[in-house]
């Protein structure tokens, strides 16, 4: 299985973190052909997805999105969002979204935290999930038509 992360590192402290967290679970399930690209922002998080579609199984979004004083925020925040929905239904390939949306950094550098609840790792874990559903799935049809 060949694994995708996309990083957006505009914070950069919060993006390590994120990273960290997905690379280490994949690892401790056994995932190692992981790639690893960064964009310089969110919003070019779903086009790099786009372009890579078809050399990887799976991908995984990181990056932060935080509020300023203008309506930027929900541009960007839903532009990404919709993107990277809109890619993984066409696709149908899984796209684990670890792009955190919050009001202000501390409530980012929590929700990042290796010793606390690392959205990475989460996102990781939940893509592990689907590509062995999936796996279970084609093992358990290849096992029907063998009966």
């Amino acid at each position: 299985m060949k694994i995708c992360i996309v990083v957006s590192d505009y914070y950069k402290n919060i993006s390590k973190n994120l990273l960290k967290g997905a690379i280490n679970e994949l690892k401790i399930k056994g995932y190692k052909n992981i790639n690893i690209k960064f964009v310089s922002g969110a919003f070019e998080i779903p086009n790099i997805i786009s372009k890579n579609i078809k050399k990887f199984n799976a991908f995984i979004a990181l990056g932060c999105i935080i509020k300023g004083k203008t309506d930027h925020y929900y541009f960007i925040s839903k532009a990404v969002t919709y993107g990277i929905m809109d890619i993984s239904i066409k696709s149908k390939k899984p796209i684990g979204f670890g792009i955190l949306t919050w009001n202000n950094l501390d409530q980012a550098k929590i929700r990042s935290s290796i010793s606390k609840k690392n959205k990475g790792k989460e996102v990781a874990s939940a893509i592990i999930s689907i590509l062995r559903n999936k796996w279970d799935t084609n093992l358990h049809l290849l096992r029907i038509l063998e009966y």
